[in-house]
């Protein structure tokens, strides 16, 4: 009969164990470690281990999204800012379900999600009337003889529809792609980056959960001490019903077990402070964090504050993640839409981030300070 210790720990009736015998005591050895379990790097897992379950991604995709959104997109024409144009209000109302910074939050999160973010051009009688983001997982590249993206596939609901590169004003959808050394086409994503590290954070958090619903602490097994012998099959089948319905789970913790002659209870001994648990899982963490550019500090996560304080960091974020990420976005979009709208174009306004204050008040200064620029050549360089 297979040993009735590795059937109860869930393994297979071929499951290996080496058993060592000394008189009437028996020692079982499990000692085969198996291979680590990861994740799909695809982007619905990914998005669904990472976005959906992990708090650490979802707050790093929100801040970064979120904030950068905050950033107004200007339109200027020949160095004069228009309030009042067809790109701006294209911008503001996009299409009639979305506003421009749902819009543009979408972009900024599939960048981060995906690595890529595709928005696609509304033509009405040769003119861009609305704008609408498409999502990654549904669109595919289609290329041209020459290796460049001729069109692109966008399949919903079992149906693709190919939507070329070759219409007028203007090609009917943007790509915008984070760099990616290995692929020619699409772009990778912060979220990949940091798969390995959300791996093992989710699993962290799964062994803490694990751990409260068995009372706090690790299992152990129930050992048949009587040299010899085995349990039967049905004594094993009982044995093995009670334990699941009277003392598994945290209604069941610290419930007393009765045990029948010849049972003794062994407990494991492996304590979350000896895996240390707790310092993987915020060591895992600061390389999410790390991973899509933003300071532990601003996302309350423990150890290494590069930071003095919160103030400092939040720059951080905005010099190192931020600024980078709208000018990129704000680029893309005026390279697009400049052929339909008169070759005006679009920039961010920085203008008002209270985050950047002080790094505008330190170059008034030194604009100011320049007495050997006149007064033209100074609003030049401030752009006012």
């Amino acid at each position: 009969m297979p040993n009735w210790i590795n059937r109860l720990l869930g393994g297979g009736t071929n499951a290996p164990a080496e058993h060592k015998a000394y008189g009437t005591q028996t020692l079982v050895s499990l000692s085969q470690l198996g291979a680590a379990n990861w994740s799909s790097r695809g982007f619905a897992s990914l998005a669904n281990q990472g976005y959906a379950r992990n708090p650490v991604v979802y707050r790093c995709i929100r801040l970064i999204a979120e904030t950068a959104n905050r950033v107004p997109l200007v339109v200027s024409e020949g160095g004069r800012r228009l309030d009042e144009h067809p790109l701006a209000h294209l911008l503001r109302r996009p299409n009639g379900r979305q506003s421009g910074g749902e819009l543009l939050e979408g972009v900024y999160a599939y960048l981060q999600t995906a690595g890529n973010a595709y928005l696609q051009a509304g033509m009405v009688d040769g003119q861009v009337r609305a704008l609408f983001a498409l999502r990654p997982d549904r669109v595919s590249v289609v290329a041209g003889q020459d290796g460049w993206p001729a069109a692109y596939d966008y399949t919903v609901g079992g149906r693709t529809t190919r939507l070329r590169q070759d219409g007028e004003p203007v090609p009917h959808v943007l790509h915008m792609a984070l760099f990616d050394p290995l692929d020619d086409h699409y772009g990778m994503a912060p979220l990949e980056a940091a798969a390995t590290s959300l791996d093992i954070h989710n699993a962290a958090a799964q062994w803490n959960k694990a751990l409260l619903d068995n009372a706090a602490r690790p299992s152990g097994a129930l050992v048949y001490s009587v040299a010899g012998q085995n349990l039967t099959q049905a004594q094993f089948e009982r044995l093995k019903s009670e334990l699941e319905q009277n003392f598994s789970g945290a209604a069941n913790a610290g419930r007393p077990m009765l045990l029948e002659g010849g049972l003794d209870w062994k407990t494991i001994a492996l304590s979350p402070r000896d895996m240390d648990f707790i310092e993987a899982k915020n060591a895992a963490a600061r390389d999410i964090a790390l991973a899509f550019g933003v300071p532990p500090m601003l996302l309350g996560i423990p150890g290494d504050n590069t930071y003095s304080n919160l103030a400092e960091a939040n720059r951080a974020l905005w010099r190192h993640t931020l600024i980078p990420l709208v000018v990129r976005v704000a680029e893309e979009l005026s390279n697009w839409l400049a052929p339909a709208f008169g070759g005006a174009v679009l920039a961010p306004d920085f203008e008002g981030v209270e985050a950047l204050a002080e790094d505008r008040a330190q170059l008034w200064a030194r604009v100011g300070g320049a007495e050997f620029l006149s007064d033209a050549e100074k609003r030049a360089m401030l752009g006012v």
